[in-house]
């Protein structure tokens, strides 16, 4: 009986680490001013000439070529009107969602 009350609280945290570990997705950040904190959009950043890339939650870094831009604007338009962030400021940028 014991070892029941001692594996349920046991259970509970692994649990909780599993849903606080994968609460994260990929965010859109301007690599080529790092101070932006929702300044402008990121069609506006990006009729600038700023560069943007996605961050992963693993860290992984892909930078956005313009045939890219041009190609995630047809999958996902929406992403271009939100506001825009810079590296400085990845805990504040919206994550990524479909958004058709």
């Amino acid at each position: 009986m014991p070892r029941r009350w001692v594996l349920i609280p046991v259970l509970s945290l692994v649990a909780l680490m599993f849903i606080a570990t994968g609460g994260h997705a990929a965010r859109l950040l301007c690599i080529s001013k790092e101070e932006l904190k929702g300044e402008e959009t990121v069609s506006s950043c990006l009729a600038h000439g700023h560069e943007f890339a996605i961050v992963e939650d693993n860290g992984v870094v892909h930078v956005l070529t313009r045939r890219e831009v041009a190609l995630t604007r047809l999958f996902n338009p929406k992403l271009f009107e939100q506001r825009a962030y810079g590296l400085k400021y990845l805990e504040l940028a919206p994550e990524i969602k479909n958004q058709k």
